[in-house]
Order: structure tokens, then sequence, then C-alpha cells
């Protein structure tokens, strides 16, 4: 029972890429965790109970005893450091600094700008046909980017031959952001290398949409 009471809890959604990637990290560190599921389509992330955990409604959130975190980056710069024994950031510096601006490049300039309330002011305000359009464009934005960013630091992963940071953030936009925008990787060669590269780890795939609890077709 104390052991329960002390495991890891994870407040998520099912096709929330956010919480994919704190899913992947936890996975990649052997971590044992409860999973909490809120459901955004019915509005469960703006009840009193989960206001209470992070004010603005999204997830995911970690729980570990007494502290409370929101936010995926923050999350997951916390789970490195304080579970440093499987680290997932590069103790060298200039390959530490490629992570965080790959990672930053997912959750600044790709994710936000399909989040669901984005998408719903875009289907008010311009008209209902722009939201995929709307994604589409910026995903693919993103994913240029990231394809030239990371040519020449990559290896069988992101910026190298072992799992990183910069991997966590990317693959659940590779697995299923760009499928539900329409986005076609195959433009982008590396980026499908190292979607395939994904697919093959046990650690990525258990964390994927579809293979969640809360799934609808779980």
């Amino acid at each position: 029972m104390a052991q329960e009471q002390n495991k890891l809890k994870l407040y998520s959604y099912w096709r929330s890429s956010c919480s994919c990637r704190i899913r992947i990290a936890l996975n990649l560190k052997c971590l044992e965790y409860q999973y909490i599921p809120v459901n955004l389509l019915k509005g469960e992330q703006f009840g009193p109970e989960f206001q209470k955990l992070n004010p603005i409604g999204y997830v995911p959130v970690l729980v570990d005893g007494d502290i409370v975190i929101s936010d995926s980056f923050a999350i997951f710069m916390y789970l490195e450091e304080k579970y440093p024994e499987i680290p997932l950031l590069p103790s060298d510096l200039a390959k530490k600094a490629l992570n965080i601006q790959a990672a930053n490049i997912v959750c600044s300039s790709i994710q936000p700008l399909q989040n669901a309330t984005v998408l719903k002011y875009i289907e008010a305000k311009v008209g209902p046909d722009e939201r995929i359009p709307w994604a589409k464009f910026h995903i693919e934005k993103g994913f240029d980017a990231l394809e030239k960013l990371l040519k020449d630091g990559s290896g069988r992963y992101a910026t190298g031959d072992e799992v990183s940071m910069a991997d966590v953030f990317l693959a659940p936009q590779l697995h299923y952001g760009a499928k539900r925008f329409d986005v076609d990787v195959a433009k982008f060669p590396l980026l499908t290398r190292l979607n395939e590269a994904y697919s093959e780890l046990a650690e990525f795939r258990n964390a994927m949409p579809e293979n969640q609890p809360d799934a609808p077709s779980a």
C-alpha cells in the first residue's frame, strides 16, 4: 500500500502529444507510474480537482509525493534531475544545447499551434475549413527546421546513437501529430528514418496514443 502511494502519478490524455513525451521518458527511465486519465473532450481538465493541480487546465501533470509539476518540459527536466541513472540529456554541452533546441521547436513552434484551443479559435474566427491547413502549415514549417537542424549531428537517433531528449519530444509529433493533420513525413527523409527507429523501441511504442488505457479502442 505504501509503495502504491509513493508511485509517481501521471495525469494524461491518450491523444495528447505532451503527455506522450512524458510517457516515453518514464518508460525509458524504467519508472513505474499510475496512469490517471483526464478526458479533455468532456472538459475534465476544467473540473475543480484538476484545476488545483494545474490552473491552466493542460495535461500532463506529474505528482511525485507532495510535488506537483505541470508542463511537459518542466516535468522532463524534473525527471532528468531526480532520476539521472538513465540520462536522456547528453553530458556534452553542445549536444545538450542541440537537444534542448530541438525539443523547444516541438513544444513552442509546432505543438501549441495545433492545440485544440487554438484550432477552435481558428475555426471560429477564420472558418472551419482552415483548421487542418493551419496545423499542417506549422507542423511542416517545424519539421523543415528540424530536418536542417539535426542533419549534421544525427546518428541512429536525433543527436547521436543514444536516445535523448530530442527523440522524446519528436516521436509523438511524428507518430500521431503528422498523421492527424495529413502531413507527408516522407518529404523529410531524416525525420522519416528517425520515426522508423522509434517504432522499433518498446518504450516508445508502449507510450503511443493508441496503446493508452483511455484510447477509444483500448
